[in-house]
């Protein structure tokens, strides 16, 4: 037996809800992120969206402790960056 009313009703609460947390994580990534620090991270976002995910979690966690005390620059958004990354791997082979 279903109930599409309550399924409805279900659905666009829970899109109702993702919107305002992705409207909120803008707001507080637009106040702790400089212009140029942002334009970087929506690229990294377009290539790499789970890196981006991870880095704004980082920030928005960082900046909820208190931690920031100023706009992160597109400079330290580049050593978050790299601190972030998996070192990537190089394989070497060697022909007998």
């Amino acid at each position: 037996m279903s109930f599409p009313d309550y399924d409805d009703s279900h659905e666009k609460q829970n899109k109702r809800d993702r919107e305002e947390f992705q409207t909120q994580k803008e707001h507080i990534l637009k106040q702790i992120l400089s212009q140029e620090a942002r334009l970087r991270l929506n690229n990294i976002k377009m290539v790499k969206p789970e890196l981006a995910d991870l880095v704004e979690q980082y920030l928005i966690g960082m900046a909820s402790q208190g931690k920031m005390h100023s706009q992160i620059t597109d400079t330290q958004l580049k050593q978050i960056l790299l601190s972030i990354q998996q070192p990537k791997r190089d394989f070497k082979i060697n022909r007998v």
